[in-house]
């Protein structure tokens, strides 16, 4: 009887969610920053009246509210009914769900090895050659996301599987435009400039930096962005790749020129709110505050995009914080990358809706509806970055679509217990003044262990 309840009480939420979508949230035709010429086409080809679409993922809240918002207009063109399941435990349920040969048409997967896991058991639909092209010819380093998407098959060939949608970023750093101008500092264009606008400050009886590793249990993880930042400055995308894949070694001295590098910022008590001795021991959340106070603590903060939930209340962004991209260095041949996360689609079990709806995320208006809401970044060069909600959204899509590479957060590709574990650790021992190389060390012994 429970489970029956439990049943009831599950389509009970799987249908409100189709409800939710059925409303439009912006009319087709009346406002121009949206591509509705896409939409008008996808729907005049597209017909799906009487079939089900199911999605499973990670989305719930207000995410699940902007994402149904999005699937609404699936639905208006195409006839089909969408039924979304949002869960906090998705990373576990997909798993139990397509082992037991319950899945869902369409999985939205937060991590990319969750998703390779799955279709090296047999578990995910390949997408296609011509999906596949199209990704790499209409988003901004495209290989890049191709790579993203492409793993293992059952019989260990490479295949392409996952549709990116919805990207975060990472290479930012924060700053307060008034501090700058009083100071007469200007955004730095490479990481030539930003060193040298480093030592600027100091030389001018400031504080450059503000830096936290503090995060609970989750202590450490700040430092690992600036170590894959850095990584990708300093090494090419290859070597990254086989990095995060231990192919090479945590203690190769690509790895250890990456970190040193962070400790370059971060283990110089000038450069430093409070001295390299506070790094690790103050919280993350804290650490933008300094960037706030009069004087200014610190003039510059690197951290990824969602910092600004962190900055004093009623701080309005683009004129009393704003943010540029970390930059590259100009005398290496890298080009402008990017880190970041996001979540890609995968077909979990195949249905003409399922193809439809990859189909469908091909098209401008799909991402310019949760564009123009909030919370949502796209590296396809077919949007209009007009249709961004607003000037901050607007500026990181610039940013996405000006990179060269784009790598997913390299922590979270590692097993948990490097990624979550030991990396984090070795990060707030190196902040604290420990050798590198034995640091290094240590974090491939614990990888060691686990093959």
């Amino acid at each position: 009887m429970l489970k029956k309840l439990m049943l009831g009480a599950a389509l009970a939420a799987l249908s409100v969610g189709s409800l939710q979508a059925a409303e439009l949230k912006f009319k087709p035709g009346e406002d121009a920053k949206f591509n509705w010429a896409s939409y008008e086409e996808f729907k005049k080809n597209v017909d799906l009246s009487g079939e089900t679409l199911t999605i499973s993922g990670p989305w719930l809240g207000v995410d699940k509210d902007l994402f149904m918002s999005v699937v609404a207009y699936f639905e208006d063109a195409t006839g089909a009914k969408v039924q979304y399941a949002g869960s906090d435990s998705f990373e576990q349920q997909i798993v139990i769900d397509t082992g037991a040969g319950s899945a869902p048409n369409v999985a939205v997967f937060p991590q990319p090895g969750l998703a390779a896991d799955l279709a090296s058991k047999g578990y995910l639909v390949p997408l296609g050659d011509e999906t596949r092209d199209w990704l790499k010819e209409n988003y901004a380093a495209g290989q890049s996301w191709v790579d993203l998407g492409t793993y293992k098959s059952k019989d260990g060939e490479p295949t392409f599987y996952g549709f990116p949608y919805k990207a975060d970023l990472k290479s930012l750093v924060w700053y307060v435009p008034e501090n700058f101008e009083d100071a007469g500092y200007e955004v730095p264009e490479t990481m030539e400039d930003l060193k040298a606008l480093t030592e600027q400050i100091v030389a001018d009886g400031g504080t450059p930096w503000c830096i936290g590793l503090g995060s609970g249990a989750a202590t450490g993880w700040p430092a690992t962005d600036w170590v894959e930042d850095m990584m990708l400055r300093t090494a090419s995308p290859d070597t990254y790749d086989k990095w995060v894949t231990n192919e090479i070694p945590f203690n190769d001295p690509a790895v250890v020129t990456a970190i040193e590098e962070f400790g370059w910022f971060a283990r110089n008590d000038a450069f430093v709110d409070g001295g390299a001795g506070a790094v690790a021991t103050t919280d993350f959340r804290d650490a933008p505050k300094g960037l706030f106070t009069s004087p200014p603590k610190c003039y510059l903060h690197k951290m990824a995009s969602f910092i600004p939930s962190f900055f004093p209340e009623g701080t309005e962004l683009g004129v009393d914080a704003d943010f540029f991209y970390f930059p590259a260095y100009a005398g290496k041949d890298l080009g402008k990358p990017v880190l970041g996360a996001g979540t890609l689609f995968a077909i979990t079990k195949d249905s003409k809706a399922a193809q439809a709806f990859i189909q469908f995320l091909e098209t401008p208006i799909s991402h310019e509806i949760w564009m123009a809401q909030s919370g949502l970044l796209t590296a396809y060069k077919g949007v209009n970055l007009d249709a961004y909600a607003n000037s901050t959204l607007h500026k990181q899509g610039e940013i996405l679509l000006n990179a060269t590479t784009f790598r997913f957060d390299g922590s979270d590709l590692m097993p948990g217990k490097i990624g979550a574990g030991s990396f984090w650790t070795g990060m707030v021992d190196y902040a604290g003044g420990k050798d590198v190389k034995d640091v290094a060390s240590e974090i491939q012994k614990s990888w060691d262990a686990l093959k």
